[in-house]
């Protein structure tokens, strides 16, 4: 379902500001501050990374242990919730549940990702959406085999296929998962292949892209989306190129 946010039209169309976990560079990734600050920013949706806790609770992690954001040398999958909240601590600062992190984000776009994947996750993952009442506002992220457990779990779910290769999706692949995005590195991108997928009715969205230049090079190709850890940078960059209101663009 369509969760359309503010236009900001300029000369290259609507291009949407995504937040990569939130506003890394300035707040701890995937922490609800850090998706709090990224809208304050400017971003029109955040990415997040979801898995789930020993007892089966979705939290905000990209990583399998806490090591590196925590400094705590613990698997994510040994830790109940509540052994995670007395590592991380609670609050906007520890790492949340997913069903804090949309209620924290209430009528914004969230794109999920789903590092580690399995059927289990999966469904998890996609009734806390619905518990939410998040369905129309989520969309999900992650390879072709995550996706098609994203599309077994929920059938209407919006899908962002992430694709690292030139080489298109074979058209089983994309049969089987109605994908509305393609979801790109940014290296990859070019104005043929932007066109392409555009003319094979999908939209384009790239990531990770932090330096202006690589910014301007891809809103020149013609990009739907944006995913950056620089949320206020992209948004310099886009007014520069004549969106106002940029990012308010369009995560459609």
């Amino acid at each position: 379902m369509d969760h359309p946010l503010t236009p900001a039209p300029g000369p290259h169309g609507p291009v949407a500001v995504v937040g990569h976990r939130g506003d890394p560079y300035r707040v701890r990734e995937n922490t609800l501050a850090s998706l709090r600050s990224a809208f304050a920013r400017g971003a029109d949706a955040v990415e997040i990374d979801v898995r789930l806790t020993r007892d089966g609770v979705a939290v905000l992690l990209h990583d399998d242990t806490l090591e590196r954001l925590w400094r705590v040398d613990r698997p994510l999958s040994g830790l109940t919730l509540a052994e995670l909240r007395a590592l991380t601590g609670p609050g906007a600062g520890g790492v949340p549940t997913l069903a804090e992190a949309l209620a924290a984000t209430e009528g914004r776009r969230v794109m999920l990702d789903l590092p580690g994947a399995t059927e289990a996750s999966v469904r998890a993952v996609v009734g806390a959406v619905h518990e939410q009442g998040a369905a129309d506002r989520v969309f999900y992220c992650s390879s072709g085999s995550a996706m098609l457990l994203v599309r077994a779990a929920d059938p209407g779910a919006e899908i962002a296929l992430t694709w690292t290769s030139l080489a298109p999706p074979r058209p089983v692949l994309l049969a089987a998962l109605t994908p509305r995005w393609l979801n790109y590195r940014f290296g990859l991108l070019s104005r043929e292949l932007v066109d392409r997928v555009h003319g094979d009715g999908l939209l384009v969205s790239a990531w990770t892209a932090d330096t202006r230049r690589t910014m301007r090079r891809l809103i020149a190709h013609g990009v739907d989306s944006i995913t950056t850890n620089r949320v206020d940078a992209l948004s310099r960059v886009l007014r520069a190129a004549g969106a106002p209101g940029a990012g308010r663009g369009s995560v459609r």
